[in-house]
């Protein structure tokens, strides 16, 4: 028990830091100096450092930028003045107890200021010590008081609005959630400040006035004891206790008014990037405004009986602070420009943010030989295909696709192109300029002479033949494309895989306010109170990477609305979308009979895939065996090869539960297939089921 203990004694005191001392020493030198008589060294000492305490506080105010730099000065001024008061009483008891032994009873610091500042002539320093007074409680107290007040109560009416302003960011994607978290905590802390410092602004109004106080008592019982108890002249005792008392008063009394002073900068202080001295060096600098005062000063001092020589003294030095200032500027200005000359023609120009390009969010890349394909003036088709690919897609994908940059690349050979996203190759080619692509859809009647290739979007046999053999070509069976409707071709295969990527917070934006204008209640009651514009653009990805228009919003943005109080996850609800927009899914899979031809999955092995999605820990990838998954992918793809080639779509309809890991697994194995789960048919749509799935681990 014992070693135990000892044990953990040994861990605290390992992570003990002296630093943690600092205020409970103060706390308890303070308590000392209220009940321990202090003798004059120790009282010296703490004297001098309650001015450096002051000055060191002055200096930080001067030099901050905003207040919250300072955000512990509520709680330094209430230790500051504490410890004043403290040293009051320390001071007080001393001089009442030993006054009588002479000017230097309470010290050398109390001394030097009742014979140095005040000339040993007590009705001039209680004058002195009055003026301060009035200076410290009744114009930078009550000042800094009342600007102290109105800040708190503006802070803490301003902050309902700023932090709504927060939340308009965070739902309009302008910030992360852990910038606004970070605003939040600055609000709450400007709204703490500034109440702490309404508070802290009494403290200096009560040190002001218990000096005065003080003052008072220390006089009075002064007196008293020296006539009635060291049998001094009222004389000799008021001027042995007065001086003493008012050179106590004013050493106090100055570090007070420098806390009050320090308290009136920071709460006066309006944030900038810059410190106090440096705004008044920088906004103080105005010539037309010296030269306005040194011609008044002038003119009074010309006036008779006026002290002449220090009004012209003065107005001569103001102006030539003028002169100084426009001849500074003119400096600046001369050395720019010829720093400017100077430069050399060819010299690198100094990066800066518009030498940094954003990347384009869709980018066709061409070689110098693909150039007349844009060209209008030479016949070039290209820019018509581009748009008319960019409009097909807007209209089925239901968003507006951003434009495509065209630019030439010289990094690239003549007849290459690339297709870019997000500053990312995403598909090339190449074309034979002069040249058509016939293209082998996979039953043709005799051969071709030309350039064997393969077409550029889906990997056919092609063959690059004379524009003169077009005509031939075609009676073979072949298909014939122009280069630029090649290109276009490419493009819109890229975009529409690509989908999810062209769609942002911003298209998301643009469709809600579409929707607004016909139905603003929908969309008022969706966003921002029920969901998060960047939950709804995920969403919108994830439909539109499955291959599912957006185009009917208003069933979305209904179907998310009601979902929005059971989940916020963009998976989960594009789950619950998807049946919503099942006619829309189905429509382009119906053969001519308007049925739709399905392949299933055998029971056996649809359970064994429910059994294994359904049981997994939730938030860890979903694992098959190896084997089970070969097989599983083989027959699909032997499945899809042949409901194909019977001329049907290849769609698979599985169970709710499944759908979702399926149609991601086999969405870049199996590109061709698509996954449908049983709830996104329509209950009168007939379905045809022409194919079943086997498959088994391999031995």
């Amino acid at each position: 028990m014992t070693l135990l203990s000892m044990s953990t004694i040994r861990q605290r005191l390992s992570g003990f830091e002296l630093s943690g001392l600092g205020i409970p020493f103060l706390v308890l030198l303070i308590m000392a100096m209220l009940v321990i008589p202090l003798p004059p060294l120790l009282l010296d000492i703490l004297f001098t450092f309650n001015i450096l305490v002051s000055v060191v506080v002055i200096m930080i105010a001067i030099g901050t930028r905003k207040p919250l730099e300072f955000s512990s000065f509520p709680s330094v001024l209430l230790f500051a003045t504490m410890l004043r008061l403290a040293l009051n009483v320390a001071s007080t008891r001393v001089i009442l107890v030993n006054g009588h032994e002479g000017e230097h009873a309470a010290g050398a610091v109390v001394a030097a200021f009742g014979e140095f500042v005040i000339a040993g002539n007590y009705i001039v320093g209680l004058i002195i010590f009055i003026i301060l007074m009035i200076v410290n409680f009744f114009v930078v107290t009550k000042g800094a008081g009342r600007v102290s007040e109105v800040n708190a109560r503006f802070t803490l009416d301003a902050m309902p609005g700023k932090q709504m302003a927060i939340d308009a960011d965070l739902n309009a994607g302008s910030i992360t959630q852990e910038q606004a978290k970070a605003r939040r905590d600055e609000i709450a802390q400007e709204s703490d400040f500034f109440g702490s410092m309404d508070g802290a602004s009494k403290f200096v109004s009560g040190d002001a006035m218990a000096g005065l106080l003080i003052l008072l008592i220390n006089v009075i019982g002064g007196l008293a004891i020296g006539v009635a108890q060291h049998d001094l002249s009222f004389a000799e005792a008021g001027k042995l206790y007065v001086l003493l008392t008012i050179g106590d008063g004013l050493v106090a009394q100055i570090p007070s008014l420098f806390l009050s002073l320090a308290t009136a900068i920071i709460v006066t202080r309006v944030t900038t990037s810059e410190s106090m001295t440096e705004q008044a060096v920088t906004q103080l600098a105005n010539p037309s405004a010296l030269f306005i005062s040194a011609s008044i000063l002038a003119i009074l001092g010309v006036v008779p009986g006026m002290p002449h020589l220090v009004f012209l003294t003065l107005a001569l030095a103001t102006a030539g602070l003028g002169f100084m200032l426009i001849q500074k500027e003119q400096n600046v200005a001369e050395d720019a420009e010829i720093q400017a000359a100077e430069a050399k023609p060819d010299a690198p120009k100094e990066l800066d943010w518009d030498d940094v390009d954003q990347v384009d969010l869709i980018g066709l890349e061409i070689g110098y030989g693909l150039i007349p394909l844009v060209n209008p003036e030479t016949g070039g088709q290209l820019m018509p295909r581009v748009k008319g690919v960019r409009k097909k897609l807007s209209a089925e994908l239901g968003f507006l696709v951003q434009p495509v940059r065209i630019r030439d690349a010289l990094n690239l050979d003549p007849d290459v192109y690339h297709i870019v996203l997000n500053g990312v190759v995403r598909g090339k080619g190449e074309i034979k300029s002069g040249r058509e692509l016939a293209i082998n859809p996979g039953k043709v009647y005799g051969e071709l002479e030309g350039i064997p290739t393969k077409e550029p979007a889906f990997g056919l046999e092609a063959v690059w033949i004379d524009p003169s053999q077009r005509d031939y070509a075609r009676t073979l069976g072949y298909t014939v494309v122009d280069p630029a409707t090649a290109i276009a071709t490419h493009l819109n295969k890229v975009l529409r895989e690509s989908a999810s990527e062209l769609l942002s917070h911003d298209e998301t934006q643009q469709l809600l306010d579409k929707l607004a204008a016909k139905s603003p209640k929908l969309v008022e009651d969706l966003v921002p109170g029920k969901m998060a514009l960047g939950v709804i653009t995920r969403t919108l990805q994830l439909l539109l990477a499955e291959g599912v228009a957006i185009r009917d919003m208003r069933t979305i943005v209904e179907t998310l609305s009601d979902a929005a109080a059971k989940t916020q996850d963009p998976d989960q609800l594009s789950a619950i979308v998807r049946p919503k927009l099942g006619r829309m899914i189905v429509q382009d899979l119906l053969d001519l009979q308007e049925n739709l031809a399905v392949m299933t999955l055998a029971p056996e092995l649809e359970q064994l895939l429910h059994n294994v999605l359904t049981n997994g820990a939730p938030g860890q990838s979903v694992v098959i065996e190896p084997g089970l998954a070969e097989s599983l992918f083989s027959a699909l793809r032997d499945a899809t090869r042949t409901v194909e080639d019977q001329g049907n779509p290849a769609v698979l309809v599985v169970a709710p539960s499944i759908r979702p890991w399926l149609s991601k697994m086999v969405r870049h194995r199996i590109s061709e297939l698509i996954v449908l789960s049983y709830t996104e048919i329509p209950d009168d749509q007939s379905v045809k089921v022409i194919y079943t799935v086997e498959a088994q681990a391999k031995s």
